[in-house]
């Protein structure tokens, strides 16, 4: 029997939230946005020389970190409501894959449908799609088109013809091929990408409207990822194991509205330091008492 060239598996991968999304970004800038006012305020108090500027500033400081607040406050939850969302379409898929008969699980932490191997099974050293499997993944696309379109802002190819629904929606759909952790590494990666693609040109085959389900920027929501043996599910090494390891994933991230409002945000922080530099001005400028 041929083994397959699969790489060495990491246990603990599966446990990482391995995409750093936009959302996972303007989590951190806003708390460093928050940093960077309490430095402001501590920078007003010193450049305050009389006791009517530390009153006035300290008043200045509580505005302006009450307005911060209910900035960070939105976006955070945005942020839930992306993630709410998305908890939502997989539970949706879920539920309309086992109607038709398919066995999925998801992974709500990471946003990931996993196709066992109840409904995808890859023979050893092939990333061909076979008998049942070929017909699993036909009903996946038609699921796929039917769900994934409430949760897009463009289900058209017309980006102008479809503005965005709401705050949160999906930005792109991986689908992840995996390999087991027998055989060659360097032969895994490509063994693992073309189990990917070949589940991609299967999906559009069996429902071409996929391809004009777009993201907020225009692109196709669809793209495909290959991980060798680098993301498994199951580190004993039995054959049952290497099965389930053989697998493909769907991972759907979230986009939200990032832009605009750590936007907001950066013009709340301007204005603070414009007030700074105005306070930092010698005293002799001001007028006399």
């Amino acid at each position: 029997m041929m083994i397959e060239s699969e790489a060495v598996a990491h246990a603990d991968a599966e446990e990482e939230n391995y995409f750093i999304s936009m959302t996972d970004m303007m989590v951190g800038v806003l708390f460093i946005f928050i940093i960077m006012l309490m430095s402001f305020a501590l920078n007003f108090q010193k450049q305050a020389d009389r006791q009517e500027d530390k009153i006035t500033v300290a008043e200045e400081v509580g505005r302006k970190l009450d307005a911060l607040e209910q900035r960070v406050s939105q976006r955070l939850a945005e942020i839930r409501e992306a993630a709410s969302t998305r908890t939502q379409l997989l539970h949706d898929l879920r539920d309309a894959l086992s109607r038709e008969g398919l066995d999925v699980k998801i992974d709500e932490a990471n946003g990931v449908l996993r196709l066992s191997e109840d409904a995808i099974l890859f023979p050893i050293n092939s990333a061909d799609l076979l008998g049942r499997a070929r017909e699993n993944v036909d009903k996946v696309a038609r699921v796929l088109a039917r769900i994934l379109p409430i949760y897009s802002p463009c289900p058209v190819t017309a980006v102008e013809a479809c503005p965005s629904r709401s705050r949160s929606f999906v930005e792109t759909a991986f689908i992840e091929g995996h390999t087991d952790s027998t055989g060659i590494d360097a032969n895994n990666w490509d063994l693992s990408t073309k189990r990917a693609v070949n589940t991609f040109r299967e999906l559009i085959g069996a429902a071409p409207e996929l391809r004009k389900i777009l993201n907020r920027r225009g692109s196709e929501i669809l793209s495909v990822s290959g991980y060798a043996s680098t993301r498994g599910i199951d580190t004993e090494r039995t054959a049952f194991a290497y099965s389930r390891n053989r697998r493909i994933d769907l991972r759907f991230v979230m986009e939200i509205e990032n832009e605009v409002g750590l936007r907001e945000i950066q013009d709340l922080v301007g204005g603070m330091k414009a007030e700074i530099a105005q306070l930092s001005r010698p005293s002799a400028a001001r007028a006399p008492r």
